[in-house]
């Protein structure tokens, strides 16, 4: 088979770089061969690249295709597997915990509100819906890796929110929504605004009003698998000493409701901990409490990781 001059620089750069074999037309189309046996089939379009066509206008698609399997076993790939990638993103085992059909409903305060367009809150799925957190993270992660199970995910967030405003919004925002799971992150605000003056909460009345909180959800729903997320901060920004020792009781709270309630505790503040001793809190909120973009993509592995 004649030798053709194929330009990389197109494919390669559209194409994350994936190794390929080389190119041809047929009927109009454009063939990108991989080094796996597969092929790409472009729809009817010019191509920013030139190859000297004169010289093999004989040769074959089957001719092609094989010295493409060829090379692809030479790499120790076989032909018929997918791209692992393309398999992965589609994987029917991926979160086994979770069933088809499920309403999975994200409670809690500004970091998990995170924006989002409260007009548009009863459409399940809806990205701006979802806000621009770890919410946002998780349902994205599920969507692509569940796409046809016929989940619904709903954030209810909103910022400022502490328990008891949580359980009076509780029929609406959650019970209504007859939810499978259900995460809640709530405590900060109850600590942080106490130091501000706009509250006056103490530790016993987190843990009066979310015991009493989690008890009525679990009467009205007692199938629901839920999470209970560990209130977090970092010792930066907002964050200074006046909210120690005592925010430690507010995350023992959330611990020990979990364990009451045999719920699935996701331990954010040990996984902020471990992130921050090699790299500034800063990088992970900036005021403290109010997660990056990459700390709020730590949260939603975090979460995802417990479902596993």
């Amino acid at each position: 088979m004649p030798q053709r001059q194929i330009r990389a620089d197109w494919a390669k750069e559209t194409y994350c770089n994936d190794n390929y074999l080389g190119y041809y037309k047929e009927n109009g189309r454009k063939i990108l061969a991989l080094p796996t046996g597969n092929i790409w089939i472009f729809p009817r379009r010019r191509l920013p690249m030139t190859i000297q066509d004169s010289q093999h206008k004989a040769a074959s698609r089957r001719h092609f295709l094989k010295s493409a399997a060829a090379f692809g076993a030479s790499l120790g790939v076989s032909s018929s597997v997918s791209n692992p990638i393309l398999a992965e993103s589609v994987a029917p085992t991926a979160f086994p915990r979770i069933k088809k059909n499920q309403v999975i409903l994200i409670q809690g305060d500004s970091i998990t509100d995170a924006g989002r367009d409260r007009k548009r809150e009863k459409n399940a799925n809806n990205s701006r819906a979802l806000g621009k957190g770890y919410a946002f993270l998780i349902a994205s992660e599920l969507l692509a890796k569940r796409p046809n199970d016929g989940l619904k995910i709903y954030n209810r967030g909103i910022s400022g929110h502490k328990v008891f405003q949580l359980a009076e919004r509780w029929d609406k925002d959650c019970l209504d929504l007859q939810p499978d799971i259900l995460s809640i992150l709530i405590g900060v605000n109850d600590i942080w605004h106490t130091l501000n003056g706009h509250y006056k909460g103490t530790i016993e009345k987190y843990e009066k009003d979310y015991r009493a909180l989690l008890q009525r959800t679990r009467r009205k729903l007692p199938n629901l698998t839920l999470m209970i997320c560990e209130p977090f901060v970092l010792r930066c920004g907002a964050v200074n000493d006046k909210w120690f020792p005592e925010f430690e009781g507010y995350r023992k709270v959330a611990r020990k409701m979990a364990s009451e309630c045999k719920a699935i505790f996701v331990p954010f503040q040990t996984m902020f901990d471990e992130a921050a001793k090699n790299t500034p809190p800063q990088h992970w909120a900036g005021d403290g409490v109010h997660p990056s973009m990459a700390g709020a993509y730590r949260m939603a592995q975090a979460w995802l990781n417990t479902l596993r």
